[in-house]
């Protein structure tokens, strides 16, 4: 019997084409997932696609590829990824990796391959990732947060700061997501940056829907958000989005402007450099410190599971190990009395 004949018995057959990598992952491929998967993500995958994958494979036949052509590709993006020709790094290649097995596994379930040549490729190792966050302590956000109270985006930075909520779920976030009664918001929603645009995403994860708790704190400085918006919405061209941050005339406020706007706040007041994202990686090492169950710090922050919070925030860890070290020594050795 023939391979071919073995191939359909077995229900592996797939008729041959020509149709090359290039075509299949620019025509077929990321016109067919962009509309279900986060602007941001369909970025970088077009980016890995055009900077990375098509220079070296563009010409192959998904059919003809192998893994020694994939491994030839990791080994060469290693080696000269850059202008400067240092290579990407371990996590970079990865990357890579990903976008192609993905790409062609949906090949595999579209009839388009037998089986995926990804599987059998042998990707770098990514390096451990480093403990060490750059986050501020509680008197620097202290300090921050009172030489900043009279921005006009002082609520935002208070509320990224007391809630570790992402730059785009804080941005998306609308008044009818918000129960100052109740001192909690929910987040249902995103945005995030298309370009110069900006548009509604899902959260990041299935846990991203979440209702997170305010101190009242964070409650009183909400109401005064929404009293200052209040008195800009008499000001003409005010445009009724909903949102609880926006520019002056009601817009949605872009995220990377909103970065900028940051890092100018930082470099004002002359504290540790740090990213806006930053904020939310204090929210969680603060949390952790203060003895808070990591269980509830991860459904604050919208984890997909806990070993995350944890694996991300590791460098806490060892002040709660020394916490809980004296508190069981001192269950175990009650001072006797005289």
């Amino acid at each position: 019997m023939s391979k071919v004949a073995v191939s359909v018995e077995e229900r592996a057959h797939v008729a041959s084409s020509r149709l090359t990598l290039r075509d299949y992952l620019t025509k077929e491929w990321l016109p067919a997932i962009e509309h279900t998967i986060r602007p941001t993500t369909c970025r970088s995958y077009v980016a890995h696609v055009e900077c990375h994958i098509l220079p070296a494979l563009g010409s192959v036949q998904p059919q003809k590829l192998c893994p020694a052509q994939i491994n030839a590709l990791y080994a060469k993006l290693g080696r000269s990824g850059k202008r400067n020709g240092q290579g990407l790094t371990a996590l970079s290649v990865r990357h890579v990796h990903a976008v192609l097995h993905r790409a062609l596994k949906d090949a595999v379930r579209w009839g388009r391959l037998a089986r995926n040549p990804v599987d059998l490729a042998d990707p770098p190792r990514a390096a451990a990732r480093g403990h060490e966050l750059r986050t501020w302590s509680a008197e620097q956000l202290a300090a921050f947060l009172d030489s900043h109270h009279d921005d006009r985006l002082y609520a935002l930075w208070h509320t990224l700061a007391m809630t570790g909520l992402r730059r785009g779920e804080a941005l998306g976030l609308r008044w009818q997501d918000v129960d100052l009664e109740a001192g909690r918001l929910s987040v249902r929603r995103a945005l995030v940056p298309s370009g110069r645009e900006v548009v509604v995403s899902e959260p990041k994860t299935a846990r991203g829907r979440r209702v997170v708790a305010l101190d009242p704190g964070t409650v009183a400085v909400l109401k005064g958000q929404a009293a200052r918006q209040l008195q800009e919405q008499q000001d003409a061209g005010w445009t009724e989005t909903g949102l609880v941050f926006t520019n002056e005339d009601g817009a949605a406020l872009h995220p990377e402007v909103v970065s900028r706007f940051f890092r100018g706040a930082v470099k004002e007041t002359m504290m540790p450099d740090i990213r806006l994202h930053d904020l939310r990686h204090t929210h969680a090492t603060l949390a952790l410190r203060a003895g808070i169950h990591p269980k509830v710090v991860s459904e604050r922050l919208g984890h997909a599971t806990v070993s995350i919070t944890l694996d991300t925030y590791s460098h806490a860890i060892p002040a709660m190990q020394e916490e809980a070290a004296v508190k069981i020594a001192g269950l175990v050795f009650v001072p006797r009395e005289g």
